[in-house]
């Protein structure tokens, strides 16, 4: 069995995709951002949902508001029946829009509460892995991140405020996604998105969370990879964390992480939306 460093030397350096940050460190709102910000990118890019997450979630509250406001004046109008009619209608189309979006902004939510609850439990995540597919070990695309912190990051609470560096380092590697290809395979119909990060063997978010110690998937996908790094300290170079194959089809992290890590799946499993089809599920 090759070592880990002998699997990092071996593959090439297109695999991986380096981001660096002008940090010292990766804060919890960074690591976030960047897994929100990507789980929205591979669902638009594979045609899961019609618009970028933050686009969905403007127009539901948008939706919510309108409904709101429209039975607010059902209430107070005393007019015509020609009018109430009108306005039933309008009552009626606002509520189809909320009915098609809701499930989806209802399990979006619950996958970023999860991934907030882990990162103020384990500041140092290391990797993460995003599978579009019918199950994780039946992926159709995979989307590994991994994370190199530097200085070790603070187990204070976090702010999850999107920041700048943040924003930056996510359309960083958003960009470099879309340049080597990610999102330009063919339609693959209703898929789900599935995500498991590296953590330590204690890590315990029943509610959230479900050990997968020996997760591994299909050896015929070839994945994208990302590695976001902090800024280099005193000429040294941080030390190499790249995601890489063990055995040829799992995923390990770095030596000093591997004998007390392994991965957790995320009970939360976002569905894509039927938006195309004649009739949703």
């Amino acid at each position: 069995m090759k070592s880990m460093e002998e699997e990092v030397q071996g593959s090439s350096e297109t695999d991986c995709t380096v981001i660096e940050s002008a940090a010292d460190s990766l804060d919890g709102s960074v690591i976030f951002h960047a897994i929100n910000d990507i789980s929205g990118f591979v669902l638009y890019m594979h045609q899961q949902i019609p618009s970028m997450l933050q686009d969905i979630s403007f127009e539901f509250e948008t939706l919510c508001t309108d409904y709101k406001e429209l039975e607010m004046g059902r209430i107070e109008t005393q007019g015509k029946a020609s009018l109430r009619r009108k306005q039933a209608s309008e009552m009626r189309e606002v509520k189809q829009g909320i009915r098609r979006l809701e499930k989806l902004m209802r399990v979006v939510s619950d996958f970023q509460n999860a991934i907030k609850l882990m990162i103020s439990e384990v500041p140092n995540v290391q990797g993460a892995i995003l599978v579009l597919g019918a199950s994780p070990l039946r992926p159709q695309h995979v989307y590994e991140l991994c994370f190199s912190h530097g200085e070790s990051a603070s187990s204070v609470a976090h702010d999850f405020t999107k920041t700048r560096a943040a924003e930056v380092l996510s359309r960083k590697a958003i960009r470099a996604l879309i340049s080597k290809g990610a999102g330009s395979g063919s339609y693959p119909g209703i898929s789900k998105l599935f995500l498991l990060v590296k953590a330590p063997s204690s890590f315990s978010l029943p509610l959230h969370f479900l050990p997968k110690r020996d997760f591994r998937y299909s050896k015929k996908i070839m994945p994208f990879r990302v590695q976001f790094k902090c800024r280099t300290q005193a000429g040294l170079e941080v030390e190499a964390v790249e995601l890489a194959s063990h055995a040829g089809s799992s995923i390990d992290l770095i030596e000093s992480t591997r004998n007390d890590s392994i991965w957790f799946q995320c009970r939360h499993v976002i569905k894509g939306l039927a938006f195309n089809t004649e009739t949703e599920e």
